[in-house]
């Protein structure tokens, strides 16, 4: 006897679940096909795929679904996801009946996708202890930023530098190597460096703005990290680059600082790492690590109030625990601290075309990534960049730079006049 097609009654199933039409076209594991023509084709080449959305019927559901290759796309991963999202913006979802339910654990039993909860995928990241405890966020900066240095000098560009760049050109020949550059320069001009400035960078990475700061600036800095990985690599740039006596990197956490004030601190996206319940004290430390008229320059993302997480997949596969809050509730804490905020400027859209050119570099080496960490964390990373551009691009999600001061006892800034005096060039 013969068995009907799988891809209408999938289609059918899930209409009835978003209640709506289904934005793609769909094609199922027997090789079958449905839904809208044109565009993205979304591929479920394993009944797991689908039973991973009956036990989360959500973003990580459909995450475990992805990386573990039961879940694929044919064409463009971005628009595919745009397609899907714009559903929940537009209101289309709605809430299932009691009767729906059963008649989609029906169809469910009939295609057997009914069964026992599928083991998530190893590349989820597994915390324990408290929240933002010193250990517990050593561990999550060590799930994502020790994972293989060889990895990310794949994807970044030579300065490796992990952050929104800043995009002064749209000409073709013009790359995230530039845009980074051009960033790193923008953070220690707004900084005010100088050599012999002393600047302490917080969440340091793989040190491209403590090796910027040094060599184009004569800053002598020190760099903290929470990361092995990056510290044995900053290391060797700085041994390379013959700035040893200028920059020194530290395995740290920003909790155990206890230096002498610094004339400038630059810490990029590290806030977002730092939790909601810790804000406070990240913004009194930067505070107190700083001269009295000494510059903070601080880069970080932001999101809504309602949301203020990093979402499900971001927080299990990338950054457990991250939190991102309205930029203005992130001035309202540096302010409180005793810092005074003198510019906000938005990078919005620049992090669409990181994130673009991030993943434009991860596809053209894709097998050479898939060798180096397995095709799971490739296709991690694939759903990463994709979904992160996209979020971006819908202002789901922003990032701001914020220069903030340390004012005198007596309320002395010691600031440019002008925005333009505060923006010319000091390079060395």
């Amino acid at each position: 006897m013969a068995t009907s097609p799988v891809a209408p009654v999938l289609v059918q199933v899930v209409e009835r679940a978003l209640g709506a039409a289904l934005p793609i076209r769909l094609r199922a594991w027997d090789g079958s096909e449905a839904g809208p023509a044109g565009g993205p084709v979304v591929v479920v080449r394993d009944r797991l795929a689908l039973r991973r959305l009956l036990w989360n019927p959500d973003e990580l559901g459909l995450a475990r679904a992805y990386v573990s290759g039961e879940l694929d796309v044919e064409g463009d991963l971005g628009e595919a996801l745009g397609r899907f999202w714009a559903l929940t913006r537009e209101g289309a979802l709605r809430k299932l009946s009691t009767r729906d339910k059963l008649s989609l654990v029906s169809v469910g039993i009939r295609l057997g996708l009914v069964g026992l909860r599928p083991k998530p995928p190893a590349e989820e990241a597994r915390l324990s202890g408290r929240k933002h405890s010193r250990d517990r966020d050593q561990a999550a900066i060590a799930h994502h930023y020790d994972m293989s240095n060889a990895f990310y000098e794949r994807i970044l560009d030579p300065n490796m530098a992990y952050s929104c760049g800043y995009w002064t050109s749209d000409a073709p020949e013009y790359t995230v190597e530039d845009a980074q550059r051009d960033k790193l320069e923008l953070v220690c001009v707004k900084l005010g460096l100088r050599p012999g400035t002393r600047m302490l960078d917080v969440g340091c990475g793989w040190g491209s703005l403590a090796i910027h700061a040094a060599k184009h600036h004569g800053a002598r800095v020190t760099a903290i990290t929470l990361s092995r990985e990056q510290r044995e690599f900053v290391l060797a740039r700085i041994a390379a680059e013959g700035l040893a006596e200028q920059v020194e990197v530290r395995l740290q956490d920003y909790r155990e600082l206890a230096d002498e004030p610094f004339d400038a601190i630059g810490t990029l996206e590290m806030g977002e790492h730092v939790g909601a319940e810790n804000y406070p004290l990240y913004a009194a430390t930067l505070f107190r690590m700083l001269k009295p008229q000494g510059r903070l320059l601080l880069q970080q993302m932001s999101r809504g109030a309602v949301e203020q997480g990093g979402g499900s997949f971001i927080e299990t596969y990338i950054a457990p625990d991250m939190n991102m809050r309205p930029v203005g509730q992130t001035v309202d804490m540096l302010e409180q601290a005793g810092l005074e905020v003198r510019d906000v400027e938005a990078f919005r859209e620049h992090y669409v075309w990181t994130c673009q050119a991030w993943g434009k570099t991860l596809e053209s080496r894709w097998d050479e990534l898939v060798a180096l960490a397995g095709e799971t964390t490739a296709r991690v990373w694939r759903l990463y960049m994709a979904g992160s551009a996209l979020a971006f691009a819908e202002n789901r999600v922003g990032v701001h730079q914020v220069l903030a001061v340390r004012p005198t006892v007596a309320g002395s800034a010691g600031m440019p006049r002008t925005r333009s005096e505060l923006l010319a060039s000091e390079s060395v």
